[in-house]
Parts: C-alpha cells; structure tokens; sequence
C-alpha cells in the first residue's frame, strides 16, 4: 500500500493513531500501573506512561490488557500523593500520580485492532514511575495540560497547547551526538513536525554538509531519523494546512512513500532548507514541470499511471497527508460482464465530464439546486476525494487510522467498501457520493480488496458480515481485478481521453467559468486560496474552518490554465489488446513496442542518438561576412550559401568553389533549392526575392513582393513563402517547372498573413497544411494556410525569435529566441509546454521532437534533451556565433555557418 509499510514494531501496541486528531505526544516514562478495582487488590502492571496533549496513554507491558486512554478533559482531579503502606509491594513511600476520570478507553485488548471500548463512570488511576523523583513534574505538566483541554473555546485550548509545545520545543535543541560523521558541517537548525497519515510528531530538523537529520522531541518511533543528501531524487514543497510550510523528501524515484514529510512552523526555514538541497543536488537531480512531464507523456515515454502520478505530486497530493492523497480516476464502468472488452468504448466511463455529471438525471436535480442557492453556489455538497473517501478504500490494510478519523469506531457495515460494483453503481447515482479512485486500484498490491487481519468489520443488513470486497465478475481474484485495472488504464481508449480528465482535475476546467460550463464546481472552501485563515480574526472560527477543510478534501493545485493537449497514440501499442500486462506495464514504451519504421527512420534514430559525437569534417571560409543560409542539392555534391557579404556562394564538398554571384548590393537572409536542382532561391534585405539559374549562372527572375527586408523563404509544391520585416507573411503560386525552363512565370498572390510586428522566421508542417511564424517581439503564431486567421499566438519570448521549427510529427513547435530560451509549444492547444533557459543565446537548432541540436552565441553547438531539460553535450565549432544550420533527410549530415565567416561540414559517429 502507498503508505503501509511493514513495521518492525508489531508487538508495540501504542502508536501516534491512537491520539486525537492534532494532538501531540510529548514524553513517556517507564510506570507501573497500581490501580485498585473491584476485588483485585494491589494490581502491579508494568508499561509505559505516554504524555500527550489531550490524554494520558498507559501502554501495559506483555499482557493481554487493554492500552488505556484517559481523556484530560474527562479528569476530575490530577495530583502526587503517597502509595497506600498496605501495599506490599511498596517499601518505601514514593510519589505516585492520581487521575480521577469519569471516562477511560480500552484499546487493542489482546492486541487486536477493534474498535475502542469505553467506561464511564467515576475512576480513579494510580501510576507510579520508575524514576519517582520525576513525578512531581509530569504532574505540573498534566495539570497544565489539563487546564489548556478544559478552556470554554477550541482556539483557546489550541493556542494554549501550541505555546506549550513550544516552549518544550525551544527549551531543547538537536543533539549533535547523533551527526553520523563527527566531521560533518551543520548548516541549519530549526523546529519542525515529521508528517505521517493523520499524525504530526514535534522535534528539531538539522541539516548538514552530508545529511538531513530529523530528531522527534518524544524520542519516538526512533531517536533520530538520518537521510543522505547524496541519496535524495526528488524534493517538493507541500501546502500543509492550506499554508506553505511543507517540505517532502522522496529517495526511491518510482515510490509513492516518500522517506520524509516536514512541516514548519514558518515559511523562511521550509524555503531555506529546500534551497539548501535543490543547491546542493543541482548535478544530481531535476526539477521537472508539469509541461515538461506532459512532453513526456505525450510522446510515450512515461506511461498514464506514472503521468498522474507526477501530476498528483506537483500539486500537492502526498500519501502522507489524507486531505490531499493522489486521486485517480474511474475508468471502466462495466462491472458487470463476465468478460472485460477494452476495445470496446462503451467499456467506460466518459472522461470529459466529473463523477457528478454521468449521470443525466442526477445531475439536473443538483443543477435545479445550483441554480437555486445564494452566492457562493456549487454544484456538490461533497468532493471527489477526502480522508474519509481514502479510508473507506484503505480499512482493510489501515483499520487504525479509520478508527483514529471516526474516533475510535468503524463506519457502518452497509456503508462500508464491500463491493466495487456496488460502489461504483452508488458514484452513479448516489445524491452525495461523487468520489474517484486512488492509485492503489492500479498497482499491485491487491491486499486492500481482502480482510488478511481478520478483521470484525460489522454484520450487513442481510446477515453477513464484512470480509473481502467482491469484485466485478470479469476478475477471478485481486491480482486480476488490479491486472485489468491496469490494462484499462493503459489502453488505448483512456490514453486518446486522460487529457479531458485531466482538465476537470488539475486543468482549466478546475475552476472559473470553464469549470461551471463542464458541472465540476465544488464547495470554494475546496480550492486553493478560497479562504485566507490567518485573515480570521476569531480563533474559535479559525479552527473550525481549518478542521472543515481538512476533513471536506481539497481540490488539487490547478497546474494547467489551457486545454491540455491529447496524447499521441497511434505509435503505441493498444494495452488493451496484452490482457497480461504486469508491472513494467509503467515503463517507457521500448522500441520494438513501436510500430515498423522504414530503414530512413531508423537512420534518424541512430543519428540523432549519436549527436553528440559530431566530428568535424571540414571547414571552408568563403565570404566575407556572416553566413545566413545554406542549401545543399539531392546529391549532396553542392553546397550553395548566402552571407551579409550580398553573395550567393556554390562549392564542392572539398570546399572548392564553382560559383559567385551578387544580385544587389544588400545581404541576402536565406536560400533554398527547388526540385531538380535547377534553381537557387535567394531572399535579400533589398525587399526582392531572386531565382538564380544554376545551369545558365544567372539570375532567371525577380520577386518584389515586400515592404522591408525579405527575412526568411520556404517552398512547398510550387508555392512560395516569403517572410518580412513589414509584418507580413505572404504565399506566391509560381510553377517550378516553368522557373526551371527558363520560362517567365507569374507569381500570383494567394494568401497574405499580417503579424503586429516584423516577421523574422517560418517553418511549414511537414504535411505542409501548418504554417508556424516567429516576430521581432518574440510571439510565436500557428497559422492554417487556408484561413487567414491564426490558429494560436502565443508570445514565448522576450525578444526576437530566430528560428521556428515543427517537430517531425506536427505536434510541437521549437523556438530559439534572443531571450537565451528554447521554447516548445504544443500545436493542437497553443499552449507553452517546455521552456529551457540556456547559459547563451542559441541562434539556430535542428530536432527530432525531444533532442535538439543548436547553435550559441559563443559558437558552440549544444546537444540539448528536452525531457529532462538539460545540455547534455557541447561541441567546439565557430570562433563567432552559429548564424545557420543544414541537416540532411536522414540527419546524417550537418552544415553550420557562422559569424566567423566559416562555413563547417560535421557527421555523427556511429
């Protein structure tokens, strides 16, 4: 389970559960429990004393014997006195503590985990401890303690619990003793709480040079807990309490336990101790985004389960902490066939819409209410996750924690998760029940569909009682219930709909108008920054309204503010056709998983996997200014280019020159070749576009097309696009053929973009429907070549875009702007994705859709991934900045040009 783990403790009956909620454990001391009753004189039991802030905990030792819990609140008196002499086993006169109770709880009698029993009625308790020179302070202690329990308002009882916690917490501090290295270096100390399920225990936290100490003031479960920094993976601030003093510490990178939760006490400790180790671990680990994840998961490489995983993670969803616990969603809402069909859509559940809305008549009768209640309206009384929800999965493997949420008893039988047909039927049509999934439905521990610990769960109405969950008749046992569950999740239906779910939980639909137009608007005590608390004034309400919060649920932090964009399907395998997927069904997706690519691909593959091992073939300097463009024929055997120096140049691949020649006396931006060969295309700052006639050696024809500088050309089936400084994007039908026949040809106006500043770059899709254009002022626009509209705009940059590419595939876009920032945005939404800052200014790039090959301002060529966001490879090549660069079909060649004046030819090493 996401947060059982085995415990090496399994005789110790006590545990942090077995405290009221936001109650502290403050001390224990080794006692003896003398209380006379009834008939059985001079009881002596040994155990241990636990002090906590609402109750007095006496755990017995080895015997079958309840743990009692006496409630401070419920004591009527609290005071040392003397052993009775008649005691026999007393010699001497020692201190003893009295507690007058009129209620005790009897917990875990013969160590079995049931519900609590209780006594009421007038008690008196007397515990001595094995140091009795201690007794006169523990009493004072529960005396105060007892007084804090006993105030007419919950604020006031909190605020006074909180100055006692401390004031022991400040008159301590961590002992150093405990440093694994004597040579370790500390670096800060602070007080904060360890946070586990519905628990929080008080110490002191110590960082190092080396480690991350944790050391609880109550000594327990353990005296001090140690993490590694070198072992760290991932860090993540929390909100906790709906305010941001958390601090998560994960060490396994696939695990959903992580090896810490902190809470502080302020803000200004928590940042400075995850600044300390993101510094620290700068070499050692990545700080991904939720767009940079998304890129992974469109493209394959990580799988749906281990997507929403990340999701949950960055925002905010812990399994430490129940109010936020990771939600999933229903997927399969067939639970009642004998066979599961995952090719079949009417399988499940429609994702494009909350649990509320499934069901049409339903969601009228809260629509009618909706449209009824005063400001501020929600559809649902009660939210897709909760506590409450959480255990209701989990009773099974955490029966403590439930009875710790319901105050020591089980929820009724009838009401409890006994099957998933059943409650999944009540998610339906239920007026109140709208809850989703947790991941444990999708991983591999089947443990919490069966009653292992023999559990007495309660008896149902029809005279059975609680045990294994009963699950859906198309699973035999638990392992293939959770199989198929997996299966479903991994198929192809969910992988083409996850992204509309996704809207609903962490997306655009979370809140807003967008929200109240696809029904999914919940109480706004549910979202993050819907009530400020420590804006309320009166504790009493403070306190209420915190307490409401936590135990309502709360929706995610809100990751994606645009349609988040689909996944790309059709080169994955459908997980729905492998019913016998196991768990490395949540590893990246392998190649001989991908569909048949033809040798060209697979020569891509090898290139751009091998990028990094660019080696330098030759290097010719043939103008006299920058180089801006470079063309090579079919063949390979030319290579034509254009400079600042106004020059077309065409040479050998030796480097020998054929050709020179000058259309005006202005640079010339870039070059193109038309099929066969026949003709060189040149544009020019002189506002002319100019075709240049390799067999004949000279200029065939002249386009005067634009108002400034002619920045940028493409060429697709006979059409020409021309990009300018005038703001303008304009496509020309001209015939190649006719150009290469030495014909004079029309260049009729077919399509005129406007832009609201100088266009510098364009790119054409590779389907050539799609049209990307780069400005002066760093907006990025997707354009439809049929319609004059923009499809997207986006402004990525902060100043001049140089170049704009699509990936292979159509679905991204690249850019490489002055701002030192790569820039990649999904096509079908316009949305920014994937930003990588870089130590330069990057001037022009190739990819192949996550691997980037670019070129700086210093000269040097970066080989950048971006999945994970980092430079992975830098390559030597110009003494100035790479102004332009050539790849071929199979990306088995690169031509780089640059300030410098050089021209330089570079291959991959296989």
């Amino acid at each position: 389970m996401a947060f059982i783990r085995q415990n090496d403790r399994v005789k110790e009956r006590f545990s942090l559960l077995l405290l009221d909620l936001e109650e502290h454990y403050f001390e224990q001391h080794t006692a003896y429990n003398l209380t006379i009753r009834g008939t059985e004189a001079n009881r002596r039991t040994s155990g241990s004393l636990k002090i906590c802030s609402k109750s007095v905990i006496f755990e017995p030792d080895g015997t079958p014997g309840p743990v009692l819990k006496i409630p401070l609140k419920d004591c009527r008196g609290i005071e040392a006195v003397e052993e009775n002499e008649s005691n026999l086993f007393i010699e001497s006169k020692p201190a003893c503590i009295l507690i007058e109770t009129k209620l005790v709880y009897l917990i875990k009698e013969g160590n079995v985990v049931a519900p609590y029993k209780y006594e009421r009625g007038e008690r008196k308790f007397i515990f001595q401890l094995d140091e009795s020179r201690k007794t006169e302070d523990v009493v004072q202690i529960l005396l105060q303690l007892h007084r804090a329990t006993c105030l007419d308002k919950l604020g006031d009882q909190t605020a006074m619990i909180a100055a006692i916690l401390q004031s022991r917490l400040a008159r301590t501090s961590f002992d150093k003793n405990s440093f694994e290295n004597v040579f370790e270096r500390p670096h800060m100390e602070c007080e904060a709480e360890m946070v586990s399920p519905l628990v929080t225990n008080a110490g002191h936290v110590c960082i190092t040079d080396l480690n991350l100490y944790f050391q609880p003031m109550n000594g327990y479960p353990d005296a001090v807990v140690r993490i590694g920094l070198h072992s760290v993976r991932w860090i993540y601030k929390r909100r906790h309490g709906l305010r941001p003093l958390g601090l998560e510490v994960f060490c396994t990178e696939n695990d959903l336990c992580s090896d810490i939760y902190l809470k502080f006490y302020n803000t200004k400790d928590r940042d400075e101790l995850y600044y300390y180790i993101a510094t620290f671990l700068e070499n050692h680990m990545t700080e991904h985004t939720a767009e940079s994840y998304m890129l992974q998961w469109q493209r394959g490489h990580i799988s749906n389960y281990q997507y929403l995983l990340h999701l949950n993670n960055l925002a905010d969803r812990s399994v430490n902490d129940l109010s936020q616990y990771p939600v999933f969603p229903w997927v399969i809402s067939d639970y009642s066939s004998a066979q599961l069909d995952l090719l079949n859509p009417a399988t499940f559940r429609d994702l494009s819409k909350p649990i509320g809305a499934l069901n049409t008549e339903r969601l009228e009768r809260l629509l009618e209410r909706y449209r009824d209640m005063p400001e501020p309206r929600f559809m649902y009384g009660s939210h897709y996750s909760s506590p409450g929800y959480v255990l209701f999965y989990l009773v099974r493997v955490a029966p403590e924690h439930m009875l710790c949420l319901q105050n020591g008893r089980f929820d009724h039988a009838d009401r409890m998760f006994n099957s998933v047909g059943e409650t999944w039927k009540n998610c339906l049509e239920g007026g109140t029940d709208f809850k989703e999934l947790i991941p444990e439905f999708y991983g591999n521990d089947g443990s919490f569909l069966k009653n292992l610990q023999h559990l007495d769960l309660g008896r149902r109405q029809g005279g059975g009682t609680v045990e294994n969950v009963e699950l859906p008749p198309w699973s035999s046992d638990a392992d293939e219930f959770l199989q198929k569950m997996r299966s479903a999740l991994e198929s192809q239906y969910v992988s083409e709909h996850l992204h509309e779910w996704i809207d609903l939980i962490f997306g655009f639909k979370q809140r807003g108008s967008e929200a109240v137009a696809a029904h999914n608007v919940f109480h706004p005590l549910t979202y993050e920054g819907g009530v400020d608390c420590d804006s309320i004034e009166d504790p009493d309400q403070k306190i209420a309204m915190l307490t409401q919060i936590l135990e309502f649920g709360q929706t995610p932090r809100q990751l994606f503010t645009t349609p988040h964009p689909q996944r790309i399907t059709p080169r994955f395998n459908n997980l729905s056709a492998t019913p016998s997927l196991s768990s490395s069904d949540f590893s990246p997706v392998s190649p001989s998983m991908e569909s048949f690519e033809d040798l060209t691909e697979e020569s891509k593959k090898m290139a751009w996997s091998n990028m990094n091992k660019l080696t330098l073939q030759s290097c010719h300097k043939l103008h006299k200014e920058v180089v801006t463009d470079i063309a090579v024929t079919l063949s390979g055997d030319f290579i034509f280019s254009t400079s600042q120096d106004s020059t077309l140049k065409m040479f050998s691949k030796d480097g020998a020159l054929q050709r020179s020649t000058s259309f005006s006396n202005m640079a010339l931006s870039s070059c193109l070749i038309l099929p066969e060969d026949k003709i060189v295309v040149c544009s020019s700052w002189d506002n002319n576009v100019y075709f240049y006639s390799v067999a004949y050696g000279r200029r065939q024809d002249t386009l005067m097309g634009h108002d400034d500088a002619v920045s940028h050309i493409c060429w697709r089936d006979d059409r020409l696009y021309t990009a300018s400084w005038d703001s303008t994007v304009k496509i020309w039908e001209c015939v190649a053929a006719e150009i290469s026949n030495n014909k004079r040809t029309p260049f009729d106006l077919v399509a005129e973009f406007e832009h609201e500043s100088g266009v510098n770059t364009l790119d054409l899709s590779p389907a050539g429907t799609l049209l990307a254009t780069g400005t002066k002022e760093g907006t990025l626009t997707v354009w439809d070549i049929t319609s004059p509209l923009p499809l997207n705009q986006l402004t990525c940059h902060s100043g001049k875009i140089h170049q704009v590419a699509f990936s292979p595939d159509s679905r991204h876009i690249l850019s490489v702007g002055e701002d030192s920032c790569l820039a990649v945005t999904d096509v079908q939404t316009g949305m920014l994705i994937s930003t990588v800052h870089t130590e330069e200014e990057q001037r022009c790039m190739c990819w192949d859709g996550s691997t980037v090959l670019s070129g700086g301002l210093s000269g040097e060529l970066s080989v950048l991934n971006l999945l994970s966001s980092k430079v992975i490879h830098k390559i030597p090549a110009h003494s100035g900045a790479v102004s332009c660069m050539w790849m071929n079909e199979q990306c088995s060649t690169v031509i780089t040009g640059g300030e410098d004046k050089q021209i330089i030819l570079w291959k991959p090493q296989y």
